[in-house]
């Protein structure tokens, strides 16, 4: 996993509350069985009309929103299925962060595990970034765990073992790989008959 402890870039708004899995990615889509090639199909229902064609009143379909790789939406982010494919689809299309007002909690910890940041900020300061200039950068300091416009400067609060393993980039995996040592003399004291 990637380590995440600066980010900047552009926002995109979709402040709707209680976006779920299946809007972020609909379950016609799950039978890939590798994490990428997702994010095509992100937000498919709101993104494209019946004929594929994309949807001109979609934001994300916007030409100044191009290349955005933070969103910022409503309340309850993540609502739904504990489909990991929410995650996966959300950081394929190339989103780094979501800032929201609160998530549901198998997406957070989804999006966690898979280098995706979650940002919890109150619906002011959301306001105000979700009304920013198409083209105003916003930068993520997860070690100093704020979110800095050119006009103001937000806090937001993360669970210490989640931040670690993110500005770390350690995954489960990682984290087992790094205890090798301890692994491998326990495996070689296991008695013959256990094995």
């Amino acid at each position: 996993m990637e380590a995440f402890t600066q980010h900047t870039g552009k926002s995109v708004p979709l402040m709707n509350n209680n976006i779920d899995t299946d809007q972020i990615i609909p379950k016609t889509f799950l039978k890939r069985i590798e994490k990428t090639g997702f994010g095509q199909f992100l937000f498919d229902e709101w993104r494209f009309l019946p004929d594929r064609t994309p949807n001109p009143e979609f934001i994300l379909n916007s030409p100044e929103y191009k290349g955005a790789t933070i969103l910022i939406s409503g309340d309850n982010f993540g609502s739904g299925s504990s489909r990991e494919h929410a995650a996966w689809a959300l950081a394929d299309y190339g989103f780094k962060a979501i800032i929201a007002g609160s998530f549901s909690d198998i997406f957070y910890m989804n999006a966690t595990k898979n280098g995706l940041l979650p940002i919890v900020l109150k619906k002011p300061e959301r306001t105000v970034l979700a009304h920013l200039r198409t083209d105003e950068e916003i930068t993520i300091d997860l070690p100093n765990q704020t979110v800095k416009t050119s006009r103001a400067t937000y806090s937001f609060e993360m669970d210490e073992t989640w931040k670690h393993k993110l500005v770390n980039g350690l995954d489960d995996i990682a984290i087992s790989l790094s205890h090798a040592e301890e692994i491998a003399a326990y495996e070689a004291n296991i008695p013959v008959f256990w094995q």
